[in-house]
């Protein structure tokens, strides 16, 4: 097929829901996806004659139909593992999840294993992609149990930006919500999904977090009656307001403005509704 006909390798893969664009786009340079008998490239295109592998096996072609979108929100607890397996034999999240007939969940950003909270699952890969992508400036909040004493200059550091080994960083917002002693809540809030950047960004000011539980993403709360280990489908109301958020209903995605970012502001009253977690 010509370069300029059909569509992009990564974005038929997404959206049939074998994985984001961004997984699949390494997946291309890793050499895992043939067109036709030879490695694709990245900016391949590809239409209904023409034959796809991904693996060495054969994608046939009624895996290519845009799998129906669907979006759970999963309470991952402490000692699971955000991959498909684990050459270690830990639990992995993926065995927790509902079966599909078709596609694949996708995982909207990672939790380590020490983490807690909410994640979002999807069948939907352009979804995925658009919500995990930095430019769309989706909220994270995060209950964060710290050992060490806060003071308010190093509050005002992390609001204000701390250089990390991979660029600056900070909180757009720090509320404290309980605890006593040395052992202190606070419920934090991140625009970006680099890893272990909460932990990093408290380790920067000398104290160390002993729990981290994800509490928010975007407009999605995880709440208090999903037990952990437990998965949810979103309620037709909640994938509204995430499909408005990643731009895809319609209206135009959110884009920065001159390096400005949106406020956070939320965490103070999602801190007081979550004082005890």
């Amino acid at each position: 097929m010509s370069e300029q006909q059909g569509e992009r390798l990564q974005k038929i893969l997404a959206n049939a829901g074998f994985g984001s664009r961004r997984e699949i786009e390494n997946w291309i340079r890793e050499g895992r996806i043939e067109i036709n008998g030879r490695k694709a490239r990245l900016g391949d295109r590809a239409g209904p004659d023409d034959r796809l592998k991904l693996d060495g096996r054969v994608v046939q072609a009624g895996r290519l139909a845009p799998a129906r979108r669907r979006v759970i929100i999963y309470n991952k607890p402490e000692g699971e593992v955000v991959t498909r397996s684990d050459p270690q034999g830990r639990p992995t999240v993926f065995s927790r999840l509902p079966r599909l007939k078709s596609g694949r969940w996708i995982a909207v950003g990672r939790l380590d294993i020490n983490s807690a909270g909410l994640l979002l699952f999807t069948t939907d890969g352009e979804l995925a992609n658009r919500l995990m992508h930095p430019s769309q400036l989706i909220e994270r909040e995060y209950a964060v149990r710290v050992l060490g004493e806060v003071d308010e200059g190093m509050l005002k550091s992390l609001t204000g930006g701390i250089e990390l080994e991979d660029g600056p960083a900070r909180f757009e917002d720090i509320v404290e919500s309980g605890g006593s002693g040395a052992n202190r809540w606070f419920h934090v809030v991140i625009m970006e999904g680099r890893n272990r950047e909460v932990r990093r960004l408290w380790e920067a000011v000398g104290v160390r977090v002993n729990r981290l539980i994800r509490v928010r993403f975007g407009p999605i709360l995880l709440g208090s009656r999903l037990f952990a280990g437990h998965w949810r489908e979103l309620e037709p109301d909640e994938l509204e307001r995430l499909l408005k958020t990643a731009g895809m209903d319609g209206s135009r995605p959110r884009q920065r403005r001159g390096g400005a970012r949106p406020k956070a502001g939320r965490a103070r009253g999602n801190a007081r509704r979550r004082r005890n977690c």
